[in-house]
C-alpha cells in the first residue's frame, strides 16, 4: 500500500472519530471556571443559569471558582484549556473587556484567546451604602467627598472590576477624590461595607439586593441610564445631576480558541433554552439582571466593541491599578 492512500485512510479515520467525539459530546463532565470566589454576582448568575442547564440536558456541569488578579488567573486557565469543550469560563465584562487595557501584561490576549458562546446576562452597578450612613442621597456623598478630598473610602470586588472603573469614572465626572479598596471578589467587599469598614461600593445587584430590601444597606444610585425595575424607586447616576453616565457589566460564556463550531453551537443552545424559561427570567430579573443571549457571533461582536470602548475610557480617563 502506497503512502498516499494510506494517509487519505488515516486522515478520513481521524475525522470520522473526532465527528462520532463531538456528535456524543459531552460524555464526560463539564467544568466551568468562575474568576471570582463565591458569593459574587458572577458567581451566583453562573451558577442558577448552569442550573437550568442540567435541568434541560441532565449534563454534569462543575463550577470551580479561581479567583485573583480581577479575573486573570480564572480566565488564564480557561485559555490555557484543551479546547474540547470539557473546560469552559464566564468571563465578563472586566476580564474580556477592561483589563486588557488596564493591565501592563495579560497573560492571555482576550481578543484571541476565546470562542465566545453566548452572553448570559447584563446589569448596571449600584452605588451603596451602609444602611445607617449619614449619606441619603448621591448628592450627600459627593458634598462631604469635596468638603474632606481624600478621606472617603471606596470598595470594589477588585482592580479592573466595572464597580472599580465605574467608581473611577464617577469620581472624575463629580470632581472627587476618594480612596479606592480593592477586594478578592464582591462578597468580601460587601461584607466590609456591611461592618462599616468601608465608606461605599459600586456593586453588583446579585451581591447586595437583598441587604437593600432588608435596610442593611441603600442604595444611592444605579450606574445605567435607565433605572433598575427591581429597584425603581432608586434613582440613575445621570437623573442624580451627571447627564450622560451609563455604565453597565455583562457575563459571557467562553470556551478556549480552536473549539469545534458543533460544540459551540450545542452549548449556545443550550445557553438559549435555559434563558428562555420564565423561571430563569424571572431570577434574573429579580436579582437586578436581564438574560441576554443570542448567537455566538452577537456575543464576539459586543466582545469587540466592549473592548474598545473600555480601552478609551482607561486610557482617556487615565486611570491605574492600585
Amino acid at each position: 500500500m502506497s503512502f498516499l492512500p494510506r494517509l487519505i485512510g488515516a486522515c478520513a479515520f481521524a475525522f470520522a472519530v473526532t465527528a462520532q467525539a463531538q456528535s456524543a459530546y459531552p460524555n464526560q463532565p463539564i467544568k466551568v471556571i468562575v474568576p471570582f470566589p463565591p458569593g459574587g454576582g458572577t458567581d451566583a448568575v453562573t451558577r442558577m443559569v448552569l442550573d437550568k442547564i442540567r435541568i434541560g440536558t441532565n449534563w454534569t456541569l462543575i463550577v470551580e471558582n479561581k479567583a485573583g488578579a480581577g479575573g486573570n488567573i480564572g480566565m488564564d486557565a480557561v485559555a490555557k484549556a484543551v479546547p474540547d469543550g470539557y473546560t469552559l469560563g464566564i468571563g465578563q465584562t472586566a476580564n474580556l473587556a477592561i483589563n486588557p487595557s488596564l493591565y501592563a501584561k495579560m497573560p492571555y490576549d482576550a481578543s484571541k484567546a476565546f470562542t465566545p458562546i453566548a452572553t448570559v446576562a447584563g446589569q448596571a452597578v449600584l452605588l451603596v451604602v451602609k444602611g445607617d450612613s449619614p449619606y441619603k442621597t448621591l448628592k450627600d456623598l459627593v458634598s462631604t467627598a469635596k468638603t474632606r478630598p481624600d478621606s472617603l473610602t471606596m470598595a470594589s470586588a477588585g482592580n479592573g472590576t466595572v464597580g472599580h472603573l465605574t467608581g473611577e469614572v464617577f469620581a472624575k465626572k463629580a470632581g472627587i477624590v476618594t480612596r479606592h479598596i480593592p477586594y478578592k471578589g464582591a462578597g468580601p467587599a460587601a461584607n466590609d461595607l456591611l461592618g462599616g469598614q468601608v465608606d461605599y461600593y459600586f456593586a453588583t445587584p446579585q451581591t447586595v439586593i437583598s441587604f437593600i430590601k432588608g435596610g442593611k444597606l441603600r442604595a444611592l444610585a444605579v450606574s445605567s441610564s435607565k433605572r433598575m425595575p427591581a429597584l425603581p424607586d432608586v434613582p440613575t447616576v445621570a437623573e442624580s445631576g451627571y447627564a450622560g453616565f451609563d455604565t453597565n457589566d455583562w457575563k459571557m460564556l467562553v470556551a478556549p480558541a480552536g473549539t469545534p463550531p458543533a460544540i459551540v453551537s450545542r452549548l449556545q443552545a443550550e445557553v438559549a433554552k435555559a434563558l428562555a424559561r420564565t423561571d430563569t427570567m424571572a431570577t434574573l430579573l429579580a436579582e437586578g439582571s436581564t438574560p441576554l443571549g443570542g448567537s455566538s457571533q452577537e456575543a464576539a461582536s459586543l466582545l469587540k466593541t466592549e473592548q474598545q470602548r473600555w480601552s478609551t475610557v482607561v486610557r482617556t480617563g487615565n486611570i491605574k491599578l492600585d
